[in-house]
């Protein structure tokens, strides 16, 4: 290894430390094994700029092993992407752009928010399917447009959690052979060595789903890891996995190699010791020579050049193919919330008695012609779910250009995916699982809602109303569960107007993810105009009075049965109102002279009706109000018997409301 090289090297090892140190708290001995297959990588492997971190043909990075953030932040810094030493000093302190895990959106030239480990793998999946997709769809011969590798970099907790292998078995069986993943394999975790709980032959496992594998023995020598990265980029078949033998802690004798360097501070007297093992003669914190600067910035302006010639290209390619200029637009430029909300075409309802998920299948199929940027699926569920758009073509091994994935049942990986598919750029993604198996999602969806990705998640079979399959398919939970998480929105529809509404939401969305959560059973229209909906809660039926006597809230599969109730109570003479909730969350951001309109204060009779967990609809009705809810698991039985058994019924709602009278 060249002198140059060694000191590089080194200088992220001790700002590494250093940062882990002065915040006595952070992950150092990651850090000090991959310092040198990192540098590697990023001096001169990897087309990257530090002066547009967004540039859209990049080489992505995910450092899977988000606790390694120290390393990733000294290479921000050495490249020149902005981090000071006094950011670096701030690591995992209040407000800094160091926090203890990276944050996308937060820390410039952080392509993913990781931490939760292998999650960092399914999200660079994502990111290679995003290349290849528009690659089919932009390339030309002389224009590779789209042409670039995604890296990730993890360890063995990566390896063990099962998104990593539901993600790398797509990942084999679609090809994608610019996808390179770089495995520290150190053989430490927390608890001690990794004989304790994983004594698997990884690269093989890797094998059998279709990777190059490519073993480095020693992880410090930068000649046979940079030969490795070339090898994998010359396999154009398939996506590569390049095993990095590494200690874990090196350079700190008291800690190399044991589980004691990996999520602790070394210690002052370590971190001495550190720096006279590896030579490193700058005693203060955080001080690196200027020639080091010098020297990796050489590196970093060679990514500066190369897109410079992209962007020639870019220019040339779009005075070549004017037509293609116009279909860039709607992928990158379109505001489709100012294209939609007055397009006639797409708001036009369909009034035919049907399930939610049948009239988001007509929504989704309407966006994929307006929407060239849509591109999603489901998990093995696509006929249940209706969510294939037709004939969008089939994304695969063979054809990179179709927009329908079959993620198969991998719902954890699925949603890891469409978090790597946003991140890429030019993607508007969505998956569909049974909204039961959103507890597979959850994960991904919070990091999703972290992110402040835009992706759709279309969740069928939403109540009881899913009947026969049982409790283990009835999802009750569910609803409030997710309602709890910040920075998403949630459209449970009521009818096919509703469903406009709720995609269109989807549609707009430019900062939160959207859930759909959808009927199996057929649903009556309710809804007078789509349109409404989109403030989360309206009045589908007024009382005849200014004032009514009493108001029934609902959502979904039970607007039509308060409707009802309303009928049977307006025979005996109770005025009441109705009012649709297909979204909290949005109903939640309206001025308070709205929902003073819908839900006025002075009317304390309410009842809440929805069958799902009854919890969080207090805040609506009130100590004065009730809720009709499901308080237990559901049965196995048709949906009809069900919502008898559980008084979803016009009778019983029509009867709580006379009690709360």
């Amino acid at each position: 290894m060249k002198e140059s090289d060694v000191r590089a090297v080194n200088a992220i090892r001790i700002l590494s430390a250093d940062m882990v140190q002065k915040a006595n708290s952070g992950h150092p001995g990651t850090p000090l094994g991959a310092a040198p297959m990192a540098f590697e990588l990023w001096a001169r492997h990897m087309n990257h700029n530090p002066q547009d971190a967004g540039w859209l043909n990049r080489d992505r990075f995910v450092l899977s092993g988000g606790h390694a953030s120290v390393m990733l932040y000294s290479l921000l810094h050495l490249f020149g992407y902005g981090l000071t030493t006094e950011d670096l000093a701030n690591f995992r302190q209040l407000g800094s752009l160091t926090p203890g895990h990276p944050e996308y959106g937060l820390t410039t030239g952080v392509d993913a928010s990781t931490g939760p480990l292998g999650a960092g793998m399914a999200m660079a999946v994502g990111m290679a399917m995003a290349e290849a997709h528009l690659a089919a769809v932009f390339n030309k011969a002389g224009f590779p447009v789209f042409d670039h590798y995604t890296f990730a970099l993890g360890g063995d907790g990566c390896m063990m959690e099962g998104i990593s292998s539901e993600a790398f078995s797509l990942a084999g069986t679609l090809g994608l052979s610019k996808l390179i993943i770089l495995y520290d394999s150190n053989r430490i975790s927390i608890e001690g060595s990794t004989d304790l709980a994983f004594t698997e032959d990884v690269g093989a496992r890797m094998k059998a789903f279709g990777f190059q594998v490519i073993d480095v023995p020693d992880g410090n020598d930068l000649s046979a890891i940079g030969a490795a990265i070339e090898e994998a980029k010359a396999d154009t078949v398939r996506p590569s996995f390049i095993v990095v033998h590494t200690q874990i802690g090196y350079g700190c004798p008291a800690k190399q190699g044991t589980a004691a360097a990996h999520g602790e501070p070394l210690g002052e007297e370590n971190v001495a010791a550190l720096r006279a093992t590896l030579g490193w003669e700058e005693s203060e914190p955080f001080l690196v020579p200027e020639d080091i600067y010098t020297y990796i910035k050489g590196f970093a302006r060679r990514g500066a050049a190369a897109q410079n010639l992209w962007e020639e290209m870019l220019e040339k390619y779009f005075d070549t193919y004017p037509q293609m200029k116009e279909l860039w637009d709607r992928y990158f430029v379109e505001d489709y919330a100012q294209t939609l909300i007055d397009d006639a075409s797409y708001w036009s309802v369909n009034e035919k008695e049907q399930a939610t998920r049948a009239s988001g299948s007509i929504y989704l199929n309407k966006l994929k012609d307006k929407v060239p940027s849509l591109m999603g699926g489901s998990a093995d569920l696509g006929p249940s779910n209706k969510s294939v758009m037709t004939d969008a073509g089939e994304f695969s091994a063979e054809d990179y250009s179709g927009r329908n994935i079959h993620f198969g049942v991998r719902e954890l990986a699925m949603g890891g995916i469409a978090n790597g598919l946003c991140l890429h750029g030019g993607i508007k993604p969505y998956v569909s699982t049974f909204f039961v198996f959103s507890d597979y999602l959850k994960p991904m969806l919070r990091l999703a809602a972290l992110m402040h990705l835009p992706i759709t998640y279309i969740l069928t079979h939403d109540s009881i109303g899913v009947g026969e399959d049982g409790p283990t398919h009835q999802p009750i939970e569910q609803l409030p569960a997710l309602r709890a998480v910040p920075g998403i929105s949630i459209f449970r529809p009521a009818d096919t107007a509703e469903a406009a509404a709720a995609w269109y939401a989807a549609a707009a969305s430019k900062d939160k993810p959207t859930l759909l959560v959808l009927s199996r059973q057929n649903l009556p229209t309710v809804c007078r105009n789509a349109k409404d909906a989109l403030k989360g809660a309206y009045i589908v039926r007024d009382s005849i009075k200014e004032t009514p006597d009493a108001i029934i809230i609902a959502s979904g599969s039970e607007v039509g049965i308060a409707v009802e109730a309303r009928r049977l109570l307006k025979i005996e003479e109770i005025d009441v109102r109705v009012v649709s909730m297909p979204s909290m969350d949005v109903f939640e951001q309206q001025d308070e002279a709205y929902k003073e309109s819908v839900l006025p204060s002075g009317v304390t009779a309410r009842v809440a009706v929805e069958a799902a967990s009854g919890f969080g609809w207090e805040r609506y009705v009130g100590n004065r109000g009730g809720i009709i809810a499901m308080n237990s698991f559901g049965e196995s039985a048709p949906a009809g018997l069900l919502f008898k058994k559980f008084g979803f019924t016009p009778e019983n709602v029509a009867a709580k409301v006379k009690e709360v009278l």
